[in-house]
């Protein structure tokens, strides 16, 4: 089944979740302004999807049902491409998709399930399956309750003095298990329908009471989420992020009783750590995407302000250089999200996994880069922003009438449309959301330097070196013991040989949406 917006929004009344925002409890996250943004957003994902002409971008066949492709497990290439280009639309319009994040969780769930059965003789990818069969039958949202607060960070979760600083199982049922402890950063919190719980780090032997995995309804008794308003709401400035916004969440589970039919993992300590990986990867796969549809964006707004400006960019050398330094950076680091997704692999699942180093580079490049995106679009938008009259003043007799003289700029573009322009720039780059939204960039999907350590723990650096001995015709440190010579990546120039990938193409967008891409495309280029 496939929701429609409206659907969605009417599903969230029927929820009773325990929400607090402001310091005030929220009674409908439906029908509340303060996380209106939010709900606008991924309302946005079931749109699309039921729109005929983004259908092969929107939807994917998994197991004999149509699903919307944020809850998709990429099983090819294709698969992988595709995500990435539904995710770049979305965030195109919303800023950031938010949903997307349930399809990555449900497929590193799916790999590290299938593993732990073989391996340990549990039962959990079947009840995963079944799960999933559920969520994609009722076309649900799923929130990732990963990040716990984790406390002395220099201590494991065991050895922690506050035990609730990690999520934890307090008791073990006939009928399941009860989890206590907080997760610290959920996307989307308050208006998700149920929330997948996972751990966030490798664990050991006496930390397996913190090795679990399951998923709880959004109103589970016990479970009391403090979130912040989505986006600017109510804001009259703030030109896009008042319709659009993400809110998240610190979800406190006192207590709150999970069944067996939505438990994944449950002290099996051993496969925490692939879960973990697993759906980092295709997280930070996706964040690629996400990031490319809000770089479109600033790409956008920066070429629309060099002209509100009174400015030819053909003509302004400067300024154009700019410009292709910004296109360089959001197309840089999507190039790795395509290259991650050529060059993946299948795993003994039958998921299609990304790339990681690939990933992890495009995530690391996005990470810290988006400062360097907001430096180029106020280089590029002038210095108008800094003292942007407020949206007041259009309507004051006293100053909207000398204002709108002196700060137009081209005589064919009238003042409020430059103000317009300038106010979207200020939203996307200069306001308390364009400074939370850098965040979520630098740290969303795990820190820089947890990008920077998976790529040097899954790059081929031993092939490297064996190709400088090769060309120097000797082994000059020849030992087989060489811990850097064991670090071989199979499946690229590696000792099984090189795996040259097919030529997978993205799906043929229709005439419409591809005009409207090439579009924003051709302004950013101009």
């Amino acid at each position: 089944m496939l929701m429609s917006a409206d659907d969605y929004r009417a599903s969230l009344r029927r929820y009773k979740p325990v929400v607090y925002v402001d310091g005030r409890r929220v009674e409908s996250v439906a029908d509340d302004p303060a996380l209106a943004p939010g709900v606008n957003a991924i309302a946005k994902t079931y749109e699309l999807a039921l729109d005929e002409a983004l259908a092969d971008v929107m939807r994917m066949e998994f197991e004999g049902r149509t699903i919307n492709r944020m809850l998709g497990i990429p099983r090819s290439t294709q698969d992988l491409l595709n995500k990435l280009e539904a995710v770049r639309l979305v965030c195109q319009e919303t800023g950031c998709a938010q949903r997307y994040l349930a399809g990555d969780a449900l497929a590193g769930i799916y790999q590290a399930t299938a593993r732990c059965d073989a391996e340990a003789g549990t039962s959990y990818h079947a009840t995963l399956k079944a799960y999933i069969e559920h969520v994609h039958d009722q076309d649900l949202t799923l929130g990732v309750a990963m990040t716990d607060a984790k406390g002395d960070r220099s201590l494991r979760p065991h050895a922690q003095s506050e035990p609730g600083s990690y999520l934890r199982i307090v008791e073990r049922r006939k009928d399941g298990i009860v989890i206590s402890g907080v997760k610290a950063i959920v996307t989307g919190a308050p208006y998700v329908h149920e929330l997948l719980v996972m751990p966030c780090r490798n664990m050991t032997e006496l930390d397996r009471d913190f090795a679990v995995c399951c998923a709880v309804p959004i109103d589970a008794q016990g479970l009391t989420i403090v979130a912040r308003p989505a986006g600017r709401p109510g804001e009259s400035a703030a030109k896009f992020s008042a319709n659009f916004g993400q809110s998240t969440g610190v979800c406190l589970f006192e207590k709150v009783f999970v069944p067996w039919d939505r438990v994944f993992l449950a002290g099996q300590w051993q496969h925490s750590g692939l879960l973990t990986y697993s759906y980092a990867t295709h997280h930070r796969h996706t964040c690629i995407a996400a990031r490319a549809g809000f770089g479109d964006l600033l790409i956008g707004a920066g070429a629309l302000m060099t002209e509100a400006n009174g400015i030819d960019l053909d003509r302004a050398d400067n300024l154009r250089e700019q410009m292709v330094d910004l296109i360089k950076i959001v197309e840089g680091f999507y190039a790795c999200g395509v290259a991650s997704s050529v060059y993946g692999q299948a795993d003994e699942s039958g998921v299609f996994a990304p790339e990681a180093v690939f990933a992890n580079i495009g995530k690391l490049l996005l990470a810290t880069q988006i400062y360097d995106m907001h430096r180029i679009a106020h280089h590029v938008s002038g210095g108008l922003i800094v003292t942007l009259p407020g949206p007041d003043e259009d309507h004051n007799p006293a100053t909207a009438g000398r204002l709108s003289e002196v700060l137009t700029a081209r005589s064919d573009i009238p003042y409020e449309k430059r103000i317009e322009a300038a106010r979207f720039m200020e939203d996307l780059t200069a306001s308390y959301q364009a400074g939370w939204y850098s965040v979520i960039s630098l740290h969303g999907g795990g820190s820089p330097e947890a990008m920077k350590m998976e790529i040097f723990r899954r790059y081929p650096l031993g092939n490297k070196v064996d190709l400088v001995e090769r060309l120097l015709d000797r082994g000059i440190l020849a030992d087989a013991d060489r811990k850097i010579t064991r670090n071989r990546q199979p499946g690229r120039c590696c000792v099984t040989g090189c795996a040259v990938p097919d030529a997978p193409q993205m799906v043929q967008l229709a005439p419409a949406l591809q005009n409207k891409l090439e579009q924003v495309r051709k302004v950013g280029a101009a």
